[in-house]
């Protein structure tokens, strides 16, 4: 379980100190769906690379089953092996094969190419994109591209994804596409998955809603 205790994130210092998150407590039980909401500002992007290690809280800490994130555990690593990130850019190599961009994260963990490459394709088949394997990253259309990130993300089958504003760049059609295949990764493998949003709609089928503003958890936004 993933436990956020007392964290304060705190840019800037002196009379130029500002708090983008305060005091924030947070529980993300296994394989729960959680949405995490809030205006431009809120604090959303903050949380999310603290949660997923890539950012330092000023005070507070992040556990994995009672394990600090930071002081117990090598970040990295951690990082790596528990986490999925999808973001709302791509961030694909754009000349390189789909599967080629599905592997990356395996190649750079120093996984050998043949092992890297049967869980990618494996990866992409869970996204329904096996057929385009060999496919340059660049020939696809923007919902495949993400459908190819979240293959990424779960190629070394963690145990949470987290996605910043996954359909943000996603016309109606694919937005509900990727979203169908987010909760479907929830119900058929038990992935814990965290959503940053702006999007209530998309907040509303998850099983938890977690609102933001001006770095406080509070009850609901207005």
């Amino acid at each position: 379980m993933l436990v956020v205790q007392d964290v304060t994130k705190t840019y800037g210092k002196k009379e130029a100190a500002f708090d983008a998150l305060k005091n924030i407590n947070l529980e993300f039980k296994p394989g729960t769906t959680t949405a995490i909401i809030g205006k431009s500002g809120s604090g959303k992007s903050t949380l999310l690379h603290i949660l997923t290690g890539l950012d330092h809280p000023t005070q507070g800490d992040i556990t994995d089953n009672d394990k600090s994130i930071f002081k117990d555990l090598d970040t990295d690593t951690w990082r790596g092996n528990s986490i999925g990130i999808v973001f709302q850019q791509f961030f694909l190599q754009p000349n390189n094969s789909v599967i080629e961009n599905v592997a990356l994260p395996l190649k750079i963990q120093g996984h050998k190419k043949s092992d890297r490459l049967e869980k990618a394709k494996i990866a992409l088949e869970k996204v329904g994109l096996a057929d385009r394997a060999k496919t340059r990253a660049n020939d696809l259309s923007g919902g495949q591209k993400q459908r190819v990130a979240i293959a990424r993300a779960l190629v070394s089958n963690p145990s949470l994804m987290i996605a910043d504003e996954p359909t943000g760049n996603l016309d109606s059609e694919n937005s509900k596409n990727i979203e169908d295949l987010l909760f479907d990764l929830n119900k058929k493998h038990g992935t814990t998955i965290i959503i940053v949003t702006h999007d209530e709609d998309l907040a509303k089928r998850c099983k938890k809603v977690i609102y933001l503003k001006d770095g406080n958890v509070v009850k609901g936004l207005k």
